[in-house]
């Protein structure tokens, strides 16, 4: 499945929320364009963000890109996130079908910058919710992700994130994939 940017993607960002309620009142996102832009822009190298196509999280394309990258202002799977990604075409699909709820299988290595850090998650499963202190939780700073083909083996590779150095992150799940620490951790 190597499509470089899917309705079925469109469609299954556009079924999560894009507004929020403070006090009882909704609040639709009020930022600007611009801004979203040069926050998505500034998830990867701009060798790579200044040609990608730059993509609301309610499925907008607020860019229209010519790299095949796709960059958005912040993580669609986990609402009022604003760490921005970018990610390459076989990265993208797999956002599509996790937010789906769909198996996601590919052939080819897939890449997704996170140069502005990422949102507190458990490393071993991706739905929890509630931080505790069991040592899983982490919130990491700049990386590279890594999605490798669905028939390599990740067991044996590390995936403690508190070890120095690339690790598994949701090593047991059908969302696996390798996170490459570039920078100092948030937390």
């Amino acid at each position: 499945m190597n499509t470089l940017f899917s309705s079925r993607y469109i469609l299954a960002l556009l079924a999560l929320p894009f507004s929020f309620t403070i006090a009882g009142i909704a609040w639709a996102d009020a930022e600007s364009s611009a801004t979203k832009i040069a926050r998505a822009e500034s998830a990867a190298p701009a060798s790579i963000s200044a040609e990608a196509t730059i993509v609301d999280v309610d499925g907008t394309v607020l860019r229209e890109g010519s790299n095949g990258w796709t960059c958005l202002p912040g993580v669609p799977l986990i609402p009022g996130d604003d760490h921005p990604m970018c990610n390459d075409a076989v990265w993208s699909a797999w956002l599509a079908a996790t937010a789906a709820g769909e198996e996601f299988s590919t052939d080819t290595v897939g890449y997704s910058y996170m140069l502005q850090g990422d949102a507190m998650v458990h490393n071993h499963d991706p739905s929890a919710t509630e931080p505790d202190d069991s040592g899983h939780w982490v919130q990491e700073g700049p990386h590279l992700m890594l999605l490798m083909p669905t028939n390599v083996s990740l067991v044996g590779m590390n995936d403690d994130p508190n070890v120095p150095g690339p690790y598994v992150m949701w090593g047991g799940t059908p969302m696996r994939h390798i996170m490459v620490p570039v920078g100092p951790r948030d937390n």
